[in-house]
């Protein structure tokens, strides 16, 4: 089978080299101005760059377009139609609605569509790694040889048989998942500070918090717009992960304590019923991790962020544990912390108090307030600028550690997992 990739940015070129390894002839396209620096970069693996995506789509048996979701349509309705008579072609975004919808519309009848998500970015290798395989218009045999490639290159695959249940599971996995700790980093930009140079920032939760925020930042823009925006489902998600920061934030403030704990300890009673097969993150790994000097001096956190997102899960009905079937690193991560934080009362009832009651972190509860209502209405929009913007925005400010962040965050991740 004959694969041509049609962009080779880094998750394109990625899986290029993947193929290639495994005994895949492979070609590929980009923009004319990469040519040189792609010959020179994939030459080697025997990867041959063709001059356009036009004949990577009419010469190959799988074509896969891995090039930004905003641009897609753009560039499926160019050389679509081209397609080799009974290819397969597939897509690598993470929201399937406008993927399928594009390829329908663009693609001749006895093209076969068989589209997949890598859950993971370009920083891990394919090998081990969780793997979404979609059939969508395809024949047994040639669902199978899909199957097979990924198997080849050591993809830990999951099937699933719809699209629409894939971006409704997506939607909380990442969309929800990622303005969380989106959120964050503007609120912590906002207030001036980095969050390790600060006592209420120490713990073990806030390792995970602060490294998670630096890995996401550490990544392209367009990839988190695409997945909250073009998601139908993200945007009904995002809104209640701002409804219940938003509730929360006002109990607080009010001091309406007892209703403030009855909907906590209710929504913890249905997150993490007993039912439920716990993660179980390890204290030690996660105090291990720290950006900080002074880890000694540690102070109380309300950890809002966390709160909202267990009170939305309840709100919504949805059991987070179910949607490991096509989890992340940043989404087990951020379900740990929520679990640990959840199912250690004491540390729950500090949680509670701190956010009621201790005023010295009340404004930084309220920059993360303000942040996810500016995240969401960006979201609720549609404003696709406007998301990368504000994203480049908290980037830019991080800048100096993302590299560093992403580097704990991974063997922080591969620590934990080995657990």
């Amino acid at each position: 089978m004959n694969i041509g990739i049609i962009g080779l940015g880094d998750m394109g070129r990625l899986y290029a080299k993947a193929f290639a390894k495994a005994g895949y002839t492979v070609c590929g396209c980009d923009l004319p101005e990469n040519r040189e620096k792609l010959e020179n970069e994939l030459s080697p693996f025997g990867i041959t760059i063709m001059d356009s995506a036009r004949d990577v789509s009419r010469t190959n048996d799988l074509v896969i377009y891995s090039v930004e979701a905003d641009k897609l349509e753009q560039v499926v309705a160019e050389c679509g139609p081209l397609t080799k008579y009974g290819a397969i072609v597939a897509g690598q975004t993470s929201v399937k609605h406008p993927e399928i919808a594009i390829f329908e519309k663009y693609l001749p009848a006895d093209v076969q569509i068989i589209t997949f998500h890598a859950m993971h970015g370009p920083g891990f290798e394919p090998k081990g790694q969780t793997l979404i395989l979609i059939p969508h218009r395809a024949k047994a045999d040639a669902y199978q040889r899909m199957y097979d490639l990924f198997t080849a290159i050591g993809s830990d695959i999951v099937e699933i048989a719809d699209y629409h249940e894939h971006d409704k599971i997506v939607a909380d996995t990442q969309a929800v998942t990622h303005v969380g700790f989106e959120s964050m980093g503007t609120a912590w930009k906002a207030a001036g500070f980095f969050p390790w140079e600060n006592a209420s920032y120490l713990g073990g939760i806030d390792n995970v918090k602060i490294l998670t925020t630096l890995r996401i930042f550490s990544y392209k823009a367009h990839v988190y717009a695409g997945l909250a925006i073009l998601n139908p489902y993200a945007r009904q998600q995002v809104k209640r992960y701002s409804e219940s920061e938003s509730e929360l934030f006002k109990l607080m403030i009010k001091e309406e304590a007892q209703t403030f704990r009855e909907r906590l300890y209710k929504a913890r009673d249905f997150v993490f019923h007993e039912s439920r097969k716990p993660i179980m993150l390890s204290d030690t790994v996660m105090k291990e991790f720290s950006l900080s000097q002074h880890a000694d001096h540690q102070k109380p956190n309300s950890h809002l962020s966390i709160l909202s997102m267990v009170d939305a899960w309840y709100h919504l009905g949805v059991n987070p544990y179910d949607n490991l079937i096509c989890q992340t690193p940043p989404f087990r991560l951020r379900l740990g912390i929520a679990e640990y934080l959840f199912k250690n009362e004491e540390l729950l009832e500090e949680s509670i108090e701190t956010a009621l009651y201790d005023k010295t972190i009340r404004g930084d509860d309220l920059e993360f307030h303000s942040a996810v209502r500016e995240w969401s209405a960006i979201i609720g929009y549609g404003d696709m600028e406007g998301y990368k913007k504000h994203f480049n925005e908290v980037q830019s400010f991080f800048s100096h550690r993302l590299e560093e962040g992403k580097a704990q965050s991974a063997e922080l991740i591969r620590r934990l997992m080995m657990e």
